[in-house]
């Protein structure tokens, strides 16, 4: 028990901070659109990462640093891009002040744009395959639980990420509230991305 609680308090601490996927979370949960499919997909992205760190994929990471760099430049183009969407959305368009009742993107559009926010961030390879593999080194003799209680953490937190948005959703029915998430989450976006290259 130990070992899973301090795996779920290590695996929460870690998701915990705003980012570029968590705000994507909480944008499709406002929107009461694919939010299953996105926790989901965030989520089960996390345990795959997780279970490598803990299972010793780190190492393997560190030996081959070029696989950072692909990323860190790769990600920092993609969140520049989304940057972009995001100014461009909030200078053009004008939200329902129904959230439920915009167009809904499709599926797969939303689908690729979550496991881009999840596989192109370096910084998500740093926290759960090498950051929390390292640490799981710790608790060898009970791996599993320690695993699990990670990936408990990240299932635990994207779901209530996702379906705990609609509480915000009254402040949502005014469009200038969707021009101002837009907004933050573009300059949210450029910031990591900064981070990214200059860091």
């Amino acid at each position: 028990m130990t070992a899973y609680l301090s795996g779920f308090a290590l695996g929460l601490s870690l998701i915990l901070a705003i980012g570029a996927q968590n705000a994507f979370v909480l944008k499709q949960g406002l929107k009461k659109q694919h939010v299953f499919l996105v926790c989901s997909l965030c989520a089960i992205s996390d345990a795959i990462l997780i279970t490598f760190g803990a299972m010793g994929f780190g190492a393997l990471v560190e030996q081959y640093p070029w696989v950072e760099n692909i990323a860190r430049y790769g990600g920092a183009a993609f969140l520049a891009v989304y940057a972009a969407m995001s100014f461009y959305s909030a200078y053009s368009q004008k939200h329902s002040l129904v959230p439920s009742d915009s167009a809904p993107d499709s599926a797969l559009k939303i689908a690729l744009l979550c496991l881009s926010f999840t596989w192109l961030n370096p910084h998500v390879y740093l926290d759960t395959v090498i950051f929390l593999g390292s640490v799981s080194t710790q608790f060898s003799a009970d791996i599993e639980a320690f695993t699990l209680g990670a990936v408990s953490a990240s299932f635990v937190f994207f779901y209530s990420l996702g379906y705990g948005a609609r509480i915000l959703i009254p402040v949502f029915e005014q469009p200038r509230a969707w021009q101002i998430l837009e907004v933050f989450i573009g300059l949210l976006m450029l910031i990591l991305a900064a981070s990214l290259i200059f860091t």
